[in-house]
């Protein structure tokens, strides 16, 4: 942005008795009226249909404080902006002791009991081919499911591919006895409350969206566990992990998918994992599931 000062040139006074020079800085140069006001710029990814950028609620225009102010003709120095602090490059964010409230007050139901050990699932529809699969895990890894409010969170690919591959070896037709269906082995009441939470007409048996509503359900278990633990840092590298399953939010967002987000997350408890070999599995699927070379 750039703003126009004015200047009231300098005015000699001939005489024998006084002799001065005045300067203006408080005229009407000091008003910016050609100060164009601020534009607001989209956030939103271009891969993003219309659809789902609208299904997050955005901030209320009430509640955005003016910009307008009457000039000062004071001549202390314009304060400069205060930079945001950035996050050290591999600084690995330590969880909360204690969970902060959850910034998500509607939460997906609760997860249902396992299956007979006896069931056995079954196939409905024709099977995905690995390619297609391959695709359509690309493709849901690649959108950003929080264009508004958390831009930068992304999921990882190897970890869609991984999750994909531990839940269902990349089978899009199969239905389990927990009532898991597809790639994501996506619950029905998961899938209804994800479009109903962002607006969404997701089909759980066509096998790219089953890979949208996985992908969406990774997206948003990182901002609602990284919000309460990890002071909205939403980076998912395996680099930030420890030794310690329940050190990073890598970890705690696998879990999670796979217990439900309220055995992993509590509020004003410690982060919790659950389910340890569930994580170890997916994280050594990360960098040597077969699928990878697919």
């Amino acid at each position: 942005m750039h703003r126009r000062t004015g200047r009231v040139g300098a005015a000699v006074l001939v005489g024998l008795l006084l002799a001065n020079t005045l300067v203006g800085c408080g005229g009407e140069g000091d008003t910016p009226a050609d100060l164009a006001a601020p534009v607001a710029v989209s956030e939103v990814p271009t891969d993003v249909p219309t659809s789902e950028v609208t299904a997050e609620p955005g901030p209320s225009v009430s509640a955005t404080p003016s910009v307008r102010a009457t000039p000062s003709h004071s001549a202390s120095p314009t304060p400069k902006p205060t930079k945001k602090p950035t996050r050290t490059a591999g600084a690995a964010p330590k969880p909360r002791p204690v969970a902060k409230p959850p910034t998500e007050t509607k939460v997906p139901p609760a997860p249902p009991k396992p299956a007979p050990s006896s069931c056995k699932p079954s196939y409905k529809g024709k099977q995905a081919t690995r390619a297609e699969v391959k695709a359509a895990l690309a493709d849901a890894a690649a959108r950003s499911y929080w264009p508004t409010s958390a831009p930068d969170i992304m999921i990882p690919l190897d970890l869609v591919k991984a999750t994909a591959w531990q839940e269902s070896g990349w089978q899009s037709n199969i239905y389990a006895c927990d009532g898991g269906v597809g790639l994501m082995q996506v619950m029905s009441g998961t899938a209804t409350w994800m479009n109903q939470r962002f607006d969404q007409s997701y089909t759980i048996d066509d096998y790219r969206d089953n890979a949208y509503l996985g992908a969406n359900y990774l997206a948003w278990l990182t901002k609602y566990i990284g919000d309460m633990y990890f002071e909205s840092d939403y980076r998912l590298d395996a680099s930030l992990c420890s030794a310690e399953l329940n050190s990073c939010l890598l970890n705690a967002v696998i879990a999670a998918y796979n217990f439900g987000h309220g055995a992993v997350a509590r509020e004003g408890k410690p982060l919790a994992i659950p389910n340890p070999s569930y994580v170890r599995n997916v994280r050594a699927l990360m960098t040597e599931c077969v699928c990878l070379s697919y």
